[in-house]
């Protein structure tokens, strides 16, 4: 793999946290557990290592203890270099507290950025969960000349059912019209995917013409109010991409991992997603168990029955037990006899023997933290 010093990745691992309060309450965005054994900021972090990008800073806002356990030095991520790397970033404003917005953040930050040798940055956040190789993207922002190069994918949208969106209106030589954020519209529409690439000496004159201001907001200071002082384009990503914007939107994105195609689309072999690699043990299937349509993380020891579900290492499903519909995070365990269907349960849930706990798909209830049922 080539590795493209011209470039630094940034990484928010909290933004837009508000909308899954219930999995951020102890975590930051780029903690939540996804499809098994990954964290969502793995996503990411692998697109920009695939892409040939060594240099990453990940900017944290608040509640990210697990964030740091889960990165360690970025070796599993082959960021632990002597040139670049792996570099987390402080949350707090030099105003004073927690930043305001993805340009206060910046402007925290920039000691950091002006002393990368890269020309380029491309920026990135947690919740949208897909594999995307920057380089093509990076070749159509240097040969068109652009200030900012916005990645944006086709997809449904529905008002009702998403927390969070932008969508972006381009004319017919691809530039930048305008952008609404959380329309009352439903239908195909132009997503923005939060992720765009600028070069630095152009990100530099927003972030402190802006902050200078007391404006820390880049979509409604760039991309809807200097859409003609600002060259914009967009690049159409074109591979499979999910939002995490809220429980439900979770929820579903996780069981689109149970689907063989779904599957293959997000984890490609020649761009795979890397993750913090763990010490345990293969599952342990009891002579009783019967699983189905499900991933099993390592660790597991599964004695009872499991349809359509996903289970995250070390959990555990006693005898007799059912759990259909459900995601399981590390260290969760069901005891004997239990019906556990259309949950998630956060690390470390206990469920007594016997318990009984019925949800459906389209509502899926959510269990804290270290809860005992």
């Amino acid at each position: 793999m080539i590795v493209n010093y011209n470039v630094l990745g940034l990484v928010f691992a909290s933004m837009h946290d508000s909308y899954v309060s219930e999995l951020t309450n102890q975590r930051t965005m780029g903690s939540i557990p996804f499809g098994g054994r990954y964290r969502l900021i793995d996503f990411p972090l692998s697109n920009f290592v695939n892409s040939g990008v060594s240099e990453v800073g990940v900017i944290t806002k608040s509640n990210y203890g697990s964030l740091l356990d889960h990165l360690g030095s970025g070796r599993d991520w082959d960021l632990a270099r002597k040139k670049g790397g792996l570099h987390l970033l402080p949350p707090y404003s030099q105003n004073g507290g927690i930043y305001k917005g993805r340009l206060d953040a910046l402007s925290n930050i920039w000691s950091f950025v002006e002393h990368s040798h890269a020309k380029y940055v491309i920026l990135a956040n947690c919740d949208i969960v897909t594999t995307i190789d920057f380089t093509p993207v990076l070749n159509q922002h240097i040969s068109s000349e652009a200030d900012v190069t916005l990645i944006y994918s086709k997809g449904s949208y529905d008002s009702e059912k998403s927390s969070f969106a932008t969508i972006l209106e381009f004319d017919e030589d691809n530039r930048l019209k305008g952008a609404m954020v959380n329309p009352q519209i439903s239908g195909e529409c132009n997503l923005w995917l939060d992720m765009l690439i600028i070069s630095k000496e152009c990100l530099k004159k927003i972030v402190f013409g802006a902050t200078s201001r007391n404006l820390y907001s880049f979509t409604k200071e760039i991309l809807q109010n200097r859409t003609d002082e600002y060259k914009i384009l967009g690049y159409e990503h074109k591979n499979l991409f999910m939002r995490i914007d809220n429980t439900n939107n979770y929820y579903d994105a996780n069981m689109l991992m149970l689907e063989a195609d779904k599957r293959n689309a997000l984890f490609n072999s020649k761009k795979p997603v890397y993750t913090k690699v763990g010490d345990n043990g293969p599952v342990k299937y009891g002579l009783e168990s019967k699983v189905s349509n499900s991933l099993i993380a390592d660790g597991c020891i599964i004695e009872g029955t499991v349809e359509n579900s996903i289970l995250f290492r070390g959990a555990k499903v006693g005898k007799g037990s059912v759990v259909k519909d459900s995601i399981l995070f590390q260290g969760t365990k069901i005891g004997e006899n239990c019906t556990i269907t259309g949950v998630i349960a956060d690390k470390n849930v206990t469920a007594d023997d016997g318990r009984v706990v019925t949800a459906s798909s389209a509502s899926p209830l959510y269990v804290k933290k270290n809860a005992k049922i």
